[in-house]
C-alpha cells in the first residue's frame, strides 16, 4: 500500500519497467503531448491517486491533489473500459490492451501481475480472490470466489477459476480451470 513518496516512486519504477516505459529525447517526449500513451498514463494516475488516498494527509494542496488524480484516474478509466479500484494491484502491473477489465474492490494481486482484457475477478459467496507475484492472466479470464492463486502462475486465455490453485509455476486452463503444465507458460 503506497503510504509514502519512497513508495510511490518505488511502484511507479516497477510499473515503468513492466510496461517497458523508456527515457524520451526531447522530441519524443514533446510527440507524447499529441499521441499519450493512455494505458501508461492510467497506471501512473492510479498510483498517484492511491498515494494521496493512503496517505491521509489533511492539507489543502493534498486534498486538491488528490481530487485531482482521482478525477484523471475515472475519466481514463472510462475511457479505456477499466474498473480497477486502488488498492488492489502490487508493483510492476502491467496492462498490455484497452478493454473491459472488473476487479472487486476487495481483491489483492501481488507483484508483477499481466492483465489483459475481457479479465473479470469477483466476489462469490462473500470471498473474493487473492493472486500472488508474477501472475499472468490472459485474455477473458473469470476468477470468482475466495480462491488462492500461488506465485509465477499463468491462466489460459477464457478460463474460469472457481477454485484455489495455490502451487507455484503452473499454468491453468479451461472451464472448470485444471493445471496442465507444471511450467508457467511464457506470456510475452
Amino acid at each position: 500500500m503506497l503510504k509514502n513518496k519512497a513508495n510511490l516512486k518505488y511502484f511507479l519504477n516497477q510499473d515503468a519497467k513492466a510496461n517497458d516505459i523508456v527515457t524520451l529525447s526531447g522530441y519524443e517526449r514533446f510527440l507524447t503531448i499529441f499521441t499519450p500513451n493512455l494505458l501508461w498514463l492510467f497506471i501512473k494516475y492510479l498510483r498517484h491517486y492511491e498515494y494521496y488516498l493512503n496517505a491521509n494527509k489533511k492539507d489543502i494542496l493534498s486534498r486538491i491533489k488528490r481530487k485531482y488524480y482521482l478525477v484523471k484516474y475515472k475519466k481514463l478509466s472510462y475511457k479505456l473500459g477499466f474498473s480497477i479500484p486502488p488498492n488492489v494491484f502490487g508493483p510492476g502491473v502491467r496492462i498490455p490492451h484497452y478493454g473491459t477489465i472488473v476487479i472487486h474492490p476487495f481483491v489483492k494481486i501481488g507483484a508483477n501481475c499481466v492483465i489483459q482484457t475481457g479479465v473479470n475477478i469477483g466476489v462469490n459467496n462473500g470471498g473474493v480472490p487473492t493472486l500472488g507475484d508474477n501472475v499472468y492472466i490472459g485474455p477473458g479470464v473469470k476468477l470468482f470466489g475466495n480462491i488462492i492463486i500461488g506465485n509465477d502462475v499463468a491462466i489460459g486465455a477464457n478460463t474460469v477459476v472457481t477454485k484455489s490453485f495455490s502451487q507455484s509455476n503452473i499454468t491453468i486452463v479451461g472451464v472448470p480451470a485444471k493445471i496442465i503444465k507444471n511450467q508457467k507458460a511464457d506470456e510475452r
